[in-house]
């Protein structure tokens, strides 16, 4: 039976954030972040897991609170002009099985892992919210890769992201090249797709469909739609799906 996870409470929780980005102010709401976002999250994130499995065995939700689907709420700054200490969104990565593991043996960050193997993704942010998945700022061999593998099967990368069940939904979103990659035909019918650093299929979500007892299986709709590219991009990367 379809149930509501989110509220309007989600929302106006995460502007409050917005507007009050700094720790003395989360400590002082933490209970709200916890009943208002975190657990909703999980709940969302657990429910999902078998719905996701039958579309792929190898893509995990995972429910943990710490090192599973749910990205922290920390910001990283140690990098960044912006010393904000928290994210204004709840964001959820729905993750290929061999990420970890690749992690683990490399001895790597298990979100890094991640970045380099294609994954589904949900994004929860007043005025912001979308679904989507792909390859998000893979690695330059990994780029390299999935170009080749563009350029050797031109047939299939179409069928999986010019086909009406992926159009229904999504359009291919992330970063460029102003020009042809180097040694690639400027000619070649794929050219805009193989100047993209980034593979992804993007759709909105407004948030009523957020707060609705739809949005899981409208996720799961959106993922099986997505779920030929997804299967391409394993592909490219000689990964099970």
């Amino acid at each position: 039976m379809s149930k509501a996870y989110f509220t309007p409470a989600t929302f106006k929780f995460l502007k409050a954030l917005k507007a009050n980005n700094n720790k003395p102010w989360f400590a002082e709401h933490k209970a709200e972040y916890e009943s208002c976002v975190k657990s909703p999250c999980i709940a969302f994130i657990t429910d999902l897991a078998l719905p996701l499995s039958k579309i792929s065995a190898q893509m995990v939700a995972n429910p943990k609170p710490i090192g599973g689907s749910l990205f922290r709420i920390h910001r990283d700054a140690r990098f960044s002009a912006d010393k904000s200490p928290y994210k204004t969104h709840a964001g959820m990565s729905f993750y290929h099985a061999a990420t970890k593991a690749t992690a683990r043996a490399e001895g790597q960050n298990a979100m890094m892992g991640r970045l380099d193997a294609p994954g589904f993704y949900l994004h929860i942010e007043p005025g912001e919210c979308f679904i989507g998945g792909g390859l998000w700022h893979p690695q330059s061999d990994t780029l390299k890769r999935v170009r080749g593998y563009l350029v050797s099967n031109p047939a299939s990368w179409k069928i999986a992201t010019q086909g009406k069940p992926f159009t229904h939904y999504f359009a291919l979103q992330g970063d460029s090249l102003q020009r042809p990659p180097q040694g690639y035909d400027p000619t070649h019918e794929l050219i805009t797709d193989l100047k993209r650093k980034d593979f992804i299929g993007s759709a909105k979500l407004t948030q009523a469909q957020v707060c609705s007892d739809e949005l899981l299986p409208l996720t799961i709709a959106h993922y099986r739609a997505l779920s030929p590219m997804i299967d391409w991009l394993c592909g490219a990367l000689d990964l099970d799906y």
